[in-house]
């Protein structure tokens, strides 16, 4: 598994309910920019507020558009039972996704051994290839290079978005894990050092925003031209930044609202960007001619 992934955004009309419509308009956008896939119902599509019934309408919406595409769709799977993300790997592959992303375990906060037999277990029932996710800082935990190790020899486990942070551990797990699983950036400013290092690509936040731009640099690295990488990377950094100027997918929402996107409000508890993040975001939105000034 390799390339650029788009988490999308997952739109919501006044009432909260989920706006299918802008959905198929977002998905055209993101198919004609070059992405190679996306991943529907993570947590930068606001997944914890989600219903059974949202997810399932949600990965059946996507699988139907992205059929005869080319587009590989990535559900997110995630959860801090490891039962329910069993269920909703099941749910996902009776309506045609590709892969299932899962994160570690949020709240409850697994020891390593704890880790291994979430996924081991996961990735033992799931009907299809597992995709792990590592953010310690969303979930309270951070799965160790050796505990990765110890789960790229599952024959269903097939990659890792790893977010950590840490281009030190990146590193020690790339090495570790050798070409039993590829590793892709859950990180968007790190995309360029992570793929220099070893890495395939990245399941990506930004790329809601500018896909075209992030599929050229993530291009770029697997063809092993690295100056034009780092170009690119250059002038991605600043979007990517001010995409994380307050919790994901708060700013990515508000930018893409901007944009033109419909993608409506937020699902407490989360809520609007305030005035002076706004502010903020649109004069960057500007500056790379993103929005009308």
């Amino acid at each position: 598994m390799k390339g650029l992934y788009t988490a999308i955004v997952t739109p919501f009309k006044k009432d909260g309910t989920i706006n299918y419509e802008s959905l198929k308009r977002f998905l055209k956008f993101q198919k004609e920019s070059g992405v190679d896939g996306v991943v529907p119902g993570g947590t930068t599509g606001e997944n914890p507020t989600f219903t059974d019934e949202e997810f399932r309408d949600l990965y059946s919406l996507v699988c139907g558009f992205t059929q005869d595409t080319g587009l590989k769709v990535i559900a997110g799977c995630g959860s801090n039972s490891t039962e329910k993300s069993v269920s909703l790997c099941r749910m996902a592959a009776e309506v045609g996704c590709n892969a299932a992303l899962v994160i570690t375990p949020y709240y409850n906060k697994p020891n390593q051994e704890g880790l291994y037999r979430h996924f081991s277990t996961v990735a033992d029932r799931s009907p299809l290839p597992v995709v792990m996710y590592n953010v310690p800082s969303r979930t309270g935990v951070n799965m160790l290079p050796e505990t990765v190790e110890r789960l790229s020899f599952h024959e269903n486990i097939v990659a890792l978005k790893e977010a950590s942070a840490s281009i030190s551990q990146v590193q020690k797990i790339i090495f570790a894990v050798e070409e039993r699983i590829t590793v892709l950036s859950g990180e968007d400013d790190l995309t360029y050092s992570i793929m220099a290092i070893g890495g395939k690509g990245v399941i990506s936040v930004v790329s809601n925003v500018i896909p075209k731009q992030m599929a050229s640099l993530v291009n770029s690295m697997l063809a092993k031209d690295y100056d034009k990488g780092l170009s690119l990377a250059k002038y991605t950094n600043e979007i990517c930044h001010a995409m994380f100027s307050d919790t994901n997918p708060i700013p990515v929402k508000k930018a893409l609202n901007l944009m033109g996107y419909e993608m409506g409000t937020l699902r407490l508890p989360l809520v609007e960007l305030d005035e002076t993040r706004t502010a903020q975001l649109k004069k960057v939105l500007e500056k790379y001619n993103l929005v009308n000034k």
